[in-house]
């Protein structure tokens, strides 16, 4: 059962990243360039992920323990620290250079989009990196 309700929830996700136009790298870059052809649209979207977030944190964490799990796995480190700032870096980085994320990126690999295509390799490969870095 908990396949199937993530499942759906993934495909909701996808969905939205579709719709909202997330998963056009020249919409996130445009978004991005507020020296030029700047595109504010996706201010919206962030925003109701924000408010929708903050309102699904609150309706989850009111019950006891989730639907489809034992307990809450939420971290004990709520600070920032070194791994954290720079794999936020990183992200940023490529978000800027390539205008799309991991999430639009898997979700429009079904797309067979061209730099997606050549996105996805490369954010796997830096995640193997990463996690030998991490390892070592």
């Amino acid at each position: 059962m908990s396949f199937l309700i993530n499942l759906v929830i993934g495909l909701i996700f996808g969905l939205g990243l579709v719709i909202s136009g997330l998963a056009n790298p020249e919409k996130v870059q445009n978004f991005l360039d507020i020296t030029g052809t700047w595109d504010p649209s996706l201010a919206l979207v962030m925003g109701a992920a924000v408010v929708t977030t903050f309102i699904g944190f609150r309706v989850v964490f009111a019950r006891k323990k989730p639907v489809c799990a034992v307990n809450f796995d939420v971290p004990a480190n709520r600070k920032p620290d070194r791994s954290l700032v720079i794999g936020a870096i990183f992200f940023g980085i490529g978000w800027g250079l390539g205008g799309i994320c991991p999430g639009p990126a898997i979700t429009t690999v079904g797309l067979a989009a061209t730099g997606t295509l050549i996105f996805v390799p490369a954010m796997i490969v830096g995640m193997l990196i990463a996690r030998k870095v991490k390892a070592s």
